[in-house]
This record gives C-alpha cells, sequence and structure tokens, in this order.
C-alpha cells in the first residue's frame, strides 16, 4: 500500500492545555487507522523497569512540549503515514515480544490508542512513554505507562498534567529526567507532597545525559535515603549521546 509522507516543518508553538490543537495537527489526529511514524526500530530497552531487554520501538512523530534537553527533536516533524495494521505487521515481523511506542509524543494521536490495545491482544509487553502533558486516561489497564513528570529544568514543568496521577497504577512508572540539583530538590518534595508512592514504587530518577553526572544523582539519592531508582539512559552510554534509531 503506498504511503503518505506528512511533515510537520515548524516548530510548534505552546498553547494552553485546553486549546484545540494547532491547524498544522490536523493531518495527525484526523484519523484512528493511521498514524504518522518516524521509525520502527528494535534495540534493547534504554531506560525504565525493563531496562537492557530487547525491545522493538515504535516511534511517532510530533511533540507539542520543546524541553530544552530533548534528544529527539528529529521527531518533531517528518515521518510516515502508515496504517495500524500496517505498524502491527512491522512490529510482529521484528520478532521481539517487547514494545514500546514512543515519539514525540504517541497520546496526541487518537490511533495510538486502539495501536496499544492491538499490541497486547496479541500477547506482546506494551510499554507507552509519554511527556505527562497529554490525557492517559483512554490507555488500556494492560499498557505500562512510562510517564514523565517535568522538573523545573526541563522548561515545561508547567505542563504537567496532574490528574494523570489518578490513572497511575503499580505497574506503571514515573519518571524525572534531572538536569541539577534544584530539579533532585523538586523532584524529592513533589514526591512527597503527591504521595507519590502510593501510586506505584517505580519512581525513576534519570540524569540529563552530559549535563549532570550520574554520580552526583546517587550521592543525593543514598544521603536522602530516598527510595528511587537511578537509572542511566543505556542506549547512549552503549552507541553514544547522539546516535539515533537505537
Amino acid at each position: 500500500m503506498p504511503t503518505e509522507r506528512a511533515v510537520l516543518s515548524e516548530p510548534l508553538r505552546r498553547s494552553p492545555r485546553d486549546s484545540p490543537p494547532p491547524a498544522r495537527y490536523k493531518s495527525l489526529v484526523a484519523k484512528t487507522d493511521t498514524l504518522v511514524v518516524h521509525e520502527i526500530y528494535s534495540s534493547i530497552q534504554g531506560e525504565s523497569t525493563f531496562a537492557g531487554l530487547p525491545c522493538t520501538f515504535v516511534r511517532t512523530t510530533g511533540c507539542n512540549l520543546r524541553c530544552v534537553w530533548c534528544d529527539t527533536p528529529q521527531a518533531f516533524r517528518g515521518g510516515t503515514r502508515m496504517r495500524r495494521e500496517e505498524v502491527l505487521a512491522r512490529v510482529g515481523a521484528l520478532g521481539t515480544r517487547l514494545v514500546e511506542l514512543t515519539g514525540g509524543e504517541p497520546l496526541l494521536q487518537p490511533a495510538t490508542v486502539p495501536l496499544l490495545s492491538e499490541l497486547c491482544d496479541r500477547g506482546c509487553t506494551v510499554l507507552l512513554e509519554t511527556s505527562g502533558e497529554a490525557d492517559v486516561s483512554p490507555v488500556d489497564r494492560r499498557v505500562h505507562k512510562v510517564m514523565d513528570i517535568k522538573c523545573p529544568g526541563s522548561g515545561e514543568s508547567h505542563r504537567n498534567r496532574w490528574s494523570n496521577l489518578d490513572h497511575i497504577a503499580a505497574r506503571d512508572e514515573l519518571k524525572f529526567v534531572l538536569a541539577d540539583r534544584a530539579d533532585y530538590e523538586w523532584m524529592r518534595a513533589t514526591i512527597r507532597e503527591r504521595k507519590l508512592f502510593e501510586r506505584t514504587p517505580n519512581l525513576l530518577a534519570s540524569a540529563v545525559f552530559d549535563r549532570l553526572p550520574p554520580r552526583e544523582l546517587v550521592q543525593w539519592v543514598l544521603e536522602d535515603g530516598l527510595f528511587v531508582r537511578v537509572q542511566l539512559q543505556l542506549h547512549k552510554y552503549i552507541w553514544g549521546g547522539d546516535a539515533t534509531g537505537v
């Protein structure tokens, strides 16, 4: 089947959470049977409690946030419009039982919600990596949500959709990406004030690659006795910080 190229040719301007999506996103949200995919590939899972396992990644195009440390700006635009069944076939051909939808922001495209369920129906262990700004309530409960809570150092902490915490279960994971000590202290306060351990035991603390030395993060966690999982982005240590498609 021929595929349609879909291009987002300019950066997105921030808009209020409840505002309608920018006009240039109409091509992404028009249908639930197709979605715009930046790439599909197999690698190892670089983050989360599944780190180190073989995984197939479906990276969607488009994001409505602009974190200052973003490591996938190439997914802001471009990509190929694919039917859901085509995506399922490509994933099946790669042969891993662990599958992650990432981006960009997958939940900007309505087709990702049924796609996640279809992957679960096929017996896959399914991860969704999401920014925490998009509504996660429609996501199939069988999916492992790996949801960011944006720290101030990202420049996007005001976009956290705190109501999403009501849809976080024990199997899900909450990830803080930390740029500095101020981000760490904000994370520590947020965990306590919002009682995040009552939502899930899977709280992830990740140092921005080449910005916050992981040994400093480990030292802070040990000094505070904070029971979080310090994680590294394994793919960056294996292939380098600028590598893509891995």
